[in-house]
């Protein structure tokens, strides 16, 4: 197996509201793209253990490690899931963008979200 050819892709889903049907999905997604090029990647499942969801000290705590992944570039694709971009998600997409890091929205929802997003983004940026 050459180790160079895995594809580490982070796997951005809403989490809030129904969060235990969430992490099922996500664990269930991660199953599915799971292979000797893909390894699918969502730290935030490990962070639920011991973080709680609803203290905003915990998730700015959650949400600073998150961005490390993008900074040190240990991830090489954003894939987006899910029915909606949750905030927590469009921070990842922000990060995505700032570090030149490739996104992909997986779902009908997403991909309308993303496009909604990145022209925003750029009429931003012509201002």
């Amino acid at each position: 197996m050459n180790n160079k050819k895995i594809k580490i892709v982070y796997i951005a889903h809403p989490i809030s509201g129904a969060v235990e049907d969430n992490i099922e999905k996500v664990k269930e997604i991660c199953k599915k793209y799971l292979d000797f090029r893909i390894f699918p990647y969502a730290p935030y499942l490990a962070s639920l253990l011991y973080l709680d969801n609803e203290s905003f000290r915990d998730l700015s705590l959650g949400m600073a490690i998150n961005k490390l992944f993008f900074q040190r570039r240990f991830i090489d694709e954003l894939w987006l899931f899910g029915d909606r971009i949750s905030s927590g998600m469009e921070q990842e997409i922000e990060w995505a963008f700032e570090y030149n890091i490739p996104i992909f929205a997986k779902t009908p929802e997403t991909k309308k979200a993303l496009k909604e997003l990145r022209d925003k983004i750029k009429k931003k940026e012509r201002k």
